[in-house]
């Protein structure tokens, strides 16, 4: 890397950082990718040199995640943002229910879309203690008949985290796992879909990825729009137009850096490292530092947290900021502090800003 670039320390909420190895690999092979003296950019979607790079994505999130045979995964586009209504628009039929766990701002927005399309209820919600946790199993209420249960993983804005899944049998459950996939281990077998949008642990913002299994494509509603059927982007391995080229060639260089790190398991050990380095300095702070979400929900992705006084927090936000800190504000809907420590943001940024909050106090309490 040139000496005189200074790398940010990277906080923001996503699009968020990528490896820095990812990135200067990319910046070798952008004009002339493996001997094709094209960009990969420039590469059509139906070529020999794409499809290499598409198949060796998608084999390697299967690889990376231990998917079933059962399952396929999709490129698609629109964000999580489109997958709110798009499950529905698939899966929940006129007057058929379907079960929505609220967990924070993205459960409400995926649940507002579904009732444009059937019915949909609240399983449970944390709202009330305003989404400083994640329900227990046993607050969960369902009903054996709905079409799907839908779920959150890991909440951006309120720093929360599911640290492990229901069983819903055989009702299908849906996960939006857009801002923790790939973070830690976790059983693909217990969902009929997943989906993700690219822009937090797996590349660039403009992919989004879709584990879902077979069967569930099958039963779909075959009455909606082509691009909008899963089916469509099954049947054509995610090629029916052409798809976002660059940003799924960013997310296989992100998927075998995780690979060349050791997998999954090194991933979330390094990631435990990085979260617990700056919970140390809130938690040490003896209340200078107030934590939103309750230890045993706590996020390894999204630290959120207030300062005990709103004039220091101003302060600390704006010093943090002359220090090279970016993203540390909470998003815009609920103030406060907020890490966001993805899979590529080194240790040593979160060493550095637990130092920084640290020294803070020392000056200001």
């Amino acid at each position: 890397m040139n000496s005189l670039i200074q790398r940010a320390y990277n906080f923001n909420a996503g699009p968020s950082a990528l490896p820095l190895d990812v990135l200067e690999k990319a910046k070798e092979e952008l004009v002339d990718f493996r001997g094709t003296g094209m960009s990969v950019m420039e590469l059509s979607h139906r070529s020999a040199a794409y499809e290499e790079v598409h198949n060796h994505a998608i084999a390697l999130l299967k690889e990376l995640l231990l998917i079933p045979d059962n399952y396929e995964v999709l490129f698609l586009q629109g964000g999580g943002s489109l997958q709110f209504s798009m499950v529905p628009m698939n899966f929940l039929k006129p007057g058929e229910k379907a079960g929505y766990i609220m967990t924070g701002s993205w459960s409400e927005k995926a649940f507002s879309e579904a009732k444009l399309f059937g019915a949909p209820y609240h399983v449970a919600s944390t709202k009330e203690g305003q989404y400083r946790r994640i329900p227990q199993f046993d607050e969960l209420f369902y009903n054996s008949t709905d079409a799907y249960i839908h779920l959150t993983s890991n909440n951006t804005i309120y720093g929360t985290q599911w640290k492990d899944f229901p069983n819903t049998g055989d009702i299908p459950l849906i996960a939006d796992m857009s801002s923790d996939i790939l973070s830690k281990p976790f059983d693909v077998s217990k969902f009929s879909l997943i989906y993700a949008g690219a822009q937090k642990n797996l590349g660039p913002s403009g992919v989004t990825v879709a584990i879902i299994r077979k069967d569930l494509i099958e039963k779909a509603n075959p009455n909606i729009p082509t691009m909008l059927k899963y089916s469509t982007h099954s049947k054509n391995n995610s090629l029916y137009n052409t798809p976002p080229t660059f940003g799924i060639y960013m997310l296989g260089e992100v998927l075998s850096w995780i690979k060349d790190l050791g997998g999954i398991n090194a991933l979330t050990k390094r990631n435990e490292q990085k979260a617990q380095v700056i919970y140390d300095a809130i938690d040490q702070s003896n209340g200078f530092y107030v934590g939103h979400a309750e230890v045993d929900s706590r996020s390894l992705m999204n630290i959120t947290f207030r300062v005990n006084d709103e004039e220091l927090e101003k302060k600390l936000l704006a010093e943090a900021k002359k220090e090279g800190f970016v993203g540390v504000n909470g998003h815009r809907s609920v103030g406060g502090c907020r890490a966001s420590t993805y899979n590529a943001v080194p240790y040593e940024t979160c060493k550095a800003f637990s130092e920084f909050m640290t020294q803070f106090q020392t000056v200001n309490q």
